[in-house]
């Protein structure tokens, strides 16, 4: 095999390697759902903050305005206040202030990490981090998340991942009866909320209301590029 030969045949990979860690890669979430819901027959609903420090708050009914529209969609009605609903919406977010980790990569500079996707090396996330204050709000939704490691690593750098998720639990009005309870996280390198929420959402509510007890994988595939 001629040297011309053998160089094509490695640099090919690459480069199909460094394609791929330019392409956008989808948003993945944990969806824990617990559901009684009752079928849709013209029941109404009103999303409130299940933290009283939201309630007013112009972020919060931006991401309530997006449950909503979830809701709407299935075929429940919104309600104008609370007293007039069939079933009360507590909604909640949140993301935590991440954590140092590190990761290693090969002289190439690139690994392969499965949750982040391409040009990652090895992560391993330790469960469970109780954190609660500040504005941010972290949850105590920590979760194993499991990454290769490969062979011929010669560089180690730190960076940060965060755990966000969002909470949703439904009340029938009329007898206080729980029909729904779950959550969605997400692992990420980003804490940017106006990111994270809507995602979030829309894992929690692929499947809607989902099989009573489930955990399940969501990936949202990115947007299409203009």
């Amino acid at each position: 095999m001629s040297k011309l030969k053998l160089v094509a045949r490695f640099a090919a990979p690459l480069a199909l390697v460094a394609l791929s860690a330019c392409a956008p890669t989808p948003f993945k979430a944990e969806v824990n759902r617990f559901q009684l819901m009752p079928a849709p027959q013209g029941q109404s609903y009103f999303v409130k903050a299940d933290d009283p420090r939201l309630i007013g708050s112009l972020e919060f009914s931006q991401y309530a305005d997006l449950v909503g529209k979830k809701l709407s969609a299935l075929g429940y009605q919104p309600a104008a206040a609370a007293d007039q609903a069939t079933l009360l919406v507590n909604f909640d977010y949140g993301v935590d202030t991440g954590r140092e980790k590190i990761r290693s990569v090969p002289g190439s500079g690139f690994g392969y990490d499965p949750f982040f996707g391409p040009g990652f090396g090895r992560l391993h996330y330790a469960s469970g981090f109780p954190y609660y204050g500040g504005y941010r709000r972290g949850f105590i939704y920590g979760f194993h998340d499991p990454f290769l490691f490969g062979s011929g690593f010669d560089q180690v750098e730190s960076y940060t991942v965060y755990t966000s998720s969002v909470s949703m639990v439904i009340n029938r009005k009329a007898d206080g009866q729980r029909v729904f309870e779950g959550s969605a996280k997400a692992l990420s390198r980003d804490d940017n909320l106006t990111y994270l929420v809507p995602n979030l959402v829309e894992a929690i509510f692929t499947g809607f209301p989902g099989n009573s007890g489930e955990t399940v994988k969501i990936s949202i595939a990115p947007p299409p590029k203009k």
